[in-house]
C-alpha cells in the first residue's frame, strides 16, 4: 500500500514538473495538484511561521512644541513622493514635513526614545488606543504618526475636528490633522501675501523641530536632543518653490 501511493506521488510530481516546462500551469486545475496543508483558522490559511518583524526606529525631533496656549500651543505619504507640481501645495508641504520628522516610518512613526512601544502599528490604532498608550507609559517620548504629534496637540487637534475616540489613526485623518497645524502656521496668510515666506518658514520651524531655521539650527535645538534633520539651504528652496508652484 506505502508503494503504491509513493509511486501515484512520483506521478502526480512529474506531471507538474512537464506541466511547469510546457507553460501550461495555470488555474484552478493546476492548484488542485497540490494539497494545502497550513492551519485553518476562521475560515482563512494561516502562515506555518510567523514573521517577528523589528521595531522600526525613526530619526526625527524629539518633540515639537511644549506650551499649551498661542498659535503653537501644544505642538508638538512617505518620503516626498513625485514631482511636487502634480500635488497639492498642502501635500506637498506635508511630504516635506514628513521627510524630517518621520523619516521612512512615514505614518507608522513612532518617537525613537519611546523605550515601550505601542502594540500595534499608528495606522490600526484608534485614538482611543493611543491615548491609552501615552497614559500607560508616563515618562517617555509620545510623538507618533507621520507628523509626530505629541500628546497635547493630538487631544487639541481631534477635539478641533470633533473625532470620535474609536476614529482609527489612519493616513487621512492623520493628514487632517497636519492641515490644521498648516493652517496655524499661516498657510492661507502667506499664499495671500499677508505674511512673508521667511514668517511661513519660521513658524513651521516653531511647530517642527526636525525643521530648521535660518541659522540652521532647530528652533528647540538642544532642548531633550533636539536638532534639525535637514539644511535650511534645501528647506527654504523646497517650501519656497511649494510656494510659487
Amino acid at each position: 500500500m506505502e508503494s503504491t501511493r509513493t509511486a501515484h506521488k512520483m506521478i502526480r510530481m512529474a506531471a507538474v514538473i512537464g506541466l511547469l516546462f510546457s507553460g501550461t500551469l495555470a488555474g484552478p486545475a493546476a492548484a488542485d495538484l497540490f494539497e494545502d496543508r497550513t492551519p485553518l483558522v476562521n475560515g482563512a490559511r494561516q502562515p506555518m511561521f510567523a514573521a517577528r518583524k523589528a521595531p522600526r526606529v525613526q530619526s526625527a525631533s524629539l518633540f515639537t512644541g511644549r506650551k499649551d496656549d498661542g498659535l503653537f500651543g501644544a505642538v508638538s505619504r512617505h518620503p516626498m513622493t513625485g514631482p511636487l507640481t502634480d500635488r497639492s501645495v498642502a501635500a506637498r508641504l506635508r511630504d516635506l514635513i514628513a521627510l524630517a520628522e518621520a523619516g521612512r516610518a512615514g505614518y507608522d512613526a513612532v518617537q525613537y526614545g519611546a523605550r515601550i512601544r505601542p502594540a500595534k502599528p499608528p495606522t490600526r490604532m484608534t485614538l482611543r488606543e493611543i491615548e491609552a498608550w501615552t497614559r500607560a507609559t508616563p515618562g517617555q517620548p509620545h510623538a507618533i504618526g507621520r507628523y509626530q504629534f505629541i500628546p497635547p496637540t493630538l487631544r487639541r487637534l481631534t477635539a478641533k475636528l470633533d473625532l470620535a475616540p474609536g476614529t482609527r489613526f489612519s493616513p487621512d485623518v492623520q493628514d487632517r490633522l497636519g492641515d490644521l497645524l498648516l493652517a496655524e502656521a499661516g498657510l492661507a496668510e502667506v499664499q495671500r501675501g499677508e505674511i512673508t515666506q521667511d514668517a511661513f518658514l519660521l513658524n513651521l520651524s516653531k511647530i517642527w523641530a526636525g525643521l530648521p531655521t535660518s541659522s540652521g539650527r532647530s528652533y528647540y535645538h538642544g532642548v531633550a536632543g533636539n536638532k534639525a534633520t535637514m539644511g535650511w539651504e534645501r528647506y527654504a528652496r523646497a517650501v519656497r518653490e511649494i510656494l510659487d508652484g
